[in-house]
């Protein structure tokens, strides 16, 4: 964009990981959500973040993209702090991101279009508007949204839309890191599970960092590289799936292995079963 955007890193021969969290410390008056919380976040994986109410996953976001201050500790994002940087920097550094806030956050006063350039026009003022609008459309459309979704408000979407909606401004910046906060929450199962399929299309298309704070068991199974579970006010575990239901935490068995748990798990080894089958056999009919 007119020379100034940022080269892109999100290439095989980078192997440093994006996101590094050391000794973060988090609290509200005299309750502690964060203590001595420690993750790394390795690159071109999506990270599903998991965690009980109070945990502070939304918390943790907001420190990593510097909306909160942490009181202790030290955070760095594609190789820059994030807790000592100056102003211009952490300018420089937000336009390597983009963000998906719970239920969309769009501004209800613009379009779809609209809220999408919102980000271009902050961080690219000069670009013309011609080429601004252009990027929209296309950013809608990578969304899975209808070209004709550009010209509606947040108020006639569906749920659903209004979360692609916020994801096409998530991207309009061709962001290296993508920040979902339950992006699949208050969607039925169609359509999370759309979101899900979307949402790793982009990341194998984009070549994206995700780190993902979910509740959505499906979620986990279907998409994310690894989970990181946050109790105890720090992350107690980081891994796969399989790793972490080896591990014989409470909170973790409870989770993974407790009903809903056992259903994910089942669904999405039935859809494995079913993929597998349909490469060995394409043609859809008996041997």
């Amino acid at each position: 964009m007119n020379g100034k955007a940022q080269p892109s890193i999100a290439s095989p021969a980078r192997s440093d990981p994006p996101i590094v969290i050391e000794g973060l410390c988090n609290s509200f008056g005299g309750n502690v959500i964060h203590d001595n919380l420690s993750l790394t976040v390795d690159r071109g994986e999506i990270l599903g973040v998991v965690g009980g109410s109070g945990t502070g996953k939304s918390v943790l976001m907001r420190s990593i993209i510097g909306l909160q201050i942490p009181d202790e500790g030290s955070i760095e994002v594609l190789g820059r702090s994030i807790t000592d940087a100056e102003e211009d920097e952490d300018i420089d550094i937000r336009s390597r991101w983009g963000v998906l806030f719970q239920g969309g956050a769009l501004f209800s006063t613009l379009t779809v279009a609209e809220n999408v350039e919102v980000p271009l026009l902050e961080f690219y003022p000069e670009i013309a508007s011609e080429l601004r609008h252009e990027i929209a459309r296309f950013k809608v459309m990578l969304s899975g949204l209808p070209e004709d979704a550009s010209s509606k408000f947040p108020a006639e979407l569906s749920g659903g839309m209004r979360k692609r909606a916020g994801l096409a401004r998530a991207l309009a910046l061709d962001p290296e890191l993508l920040f979902l906060d339950e992006p699949t929450a208050g969607l039925d199962p169609i359509g999370a599970a759309a979101f899900d399929r979307l949402i790793k299309e982009l990341q194998d298309t984009l070549g994206l960092t995700v780190f993902l704070i979910t509740h959505d068991l499906d979620t986990l199974y279907e998409i994310c590289d690894r989970v990181a579970v946050l109790a105890e006010k720090r992350v107690i575990a980081v891994g796969t799936i399989p790793e972490l239901l080896a591990l014989d935490h409470p909170w973790i068995q409870e989770y993974f292995n407790g009903p809903r748990g056992r259903a994910a798990r089942s669904a999405q080894a039935g859809a494995s079963q079913k993929r597998t089958g349909k490469m060995d056999n394409p043609a859809g009919r008996g041997a």
